[in-house]
């Protein structure tokens, strides 16, 4: 997924093409886009009825979440003609269009690692929850299995050794990325998670992984392979109970649930 930040007008350009690109890959890649249907059933197993939430998603450029929830209301810092809304998310407190106090559900899908300041994000973002509302994001776990695959063969940079949690030279939406930091954020840094704690309960986080190798089998983004979809289909269930009970051996990603004070 794109994200969200200050971007000049070359980097608007390129990130832009490179978008469409990977939407155009998503949508035509069916056990990826099986693996997003569940990511989504999942992210909102806890809600009755989804479809009838105030929901806004962040970083909505590649993100096929629209055709499972017609009632998301999509977002983006790229200018894209199919989005409902264009902004920077660093600035989501000054956006007038959408009230204060007033969504039931922000969703952030592969969003955060993207982001110069997510923290900083995430407590602005608030200001536009209910009490009691949910920010939701997914983001890469790092397991056993996992840290080999995203370490050698993913192409966005992994630093475990960051002493803010921040990036320090953002350079665009899809160009500046830290994969670890959320990681770092919710499972190693406690100081970093309490800077949360005047919006959002942190004491009992509802986080559980999702999935280990079925992203990777589907080829991502970059690459279709060609697994039946049959196949797939039969083996995810597999492969998200493995990611459950065994998530420091082979979780990839995992999704945390904050709730609004």
């Amino acid at each position: 997924m794109s994200n969200a930040t200050t971007v000049l007008p070359s980097e608007h350009t390129k990130d832009r093409a490179v978008t469409l690109r990977n939407r155009a890959r998503l949508g035509a890649n069916k056990n990826l886009l099986f693996w997003y249907r569940e990511l989504y059933r999942d992210q909102f197993k806890e809600f009755p009825n989804p479809a009838a939430l105030s929901i806004l998603e962040i970083g909505s450029g590649t993100s096929p979440l629209k055709q499972f929830l017609p009632n998301v209301v999509t977002s983006d810092v790229l200018d894209l003609d199919y989005l409902d809304l264009v902004f920077d998310c660093h600035e989501i407190d000054r956006l007038d269009v959408i009230k204060d106090n007033s969504l039931d559900v922000i969703t952030v899908t592969n969003v955060l690692h993207h982001l110069k300041s997510p923290i900083a994000f995430l407590n602005r973002a608030a200001s536009k929850l209910k009490s009691g509302g949910k920010l939701i994001a997914t983001e890469p776990f790092f397991s056993v299995l996992s840290t080999l695959i995203f370490k050698y063969l993913h192409h966005e940079a992994v630093d475990f050794g960051i002493s803010n949690p921040e990036l320090d030279d953002a350079e665009g939406p899809l160009a500046s990325a830290n994969i670890a930091l959320p990681w770092l954020i919710f499972f190693r840094n406690r100081e970093w998670l309490q800077r949360l704690s005047d919006n959002f309960g942190v004491v009992s986080l509802s986080v559980r992984p999702f999935s280990s190798l079925s992203y990777m089998v589907t080829g991502g983004i970059s690459h279709r392979l060609p697994v039946p979809r049959l196949i797939y289909r039969m083996l995810f269930p597999v492969d998200l109970a493995l990611s459950r009970h065994f998530p420091g051996f082979c979780a990839a990603f995992f999704t945390v649930a904050l709730t609004r004070r």
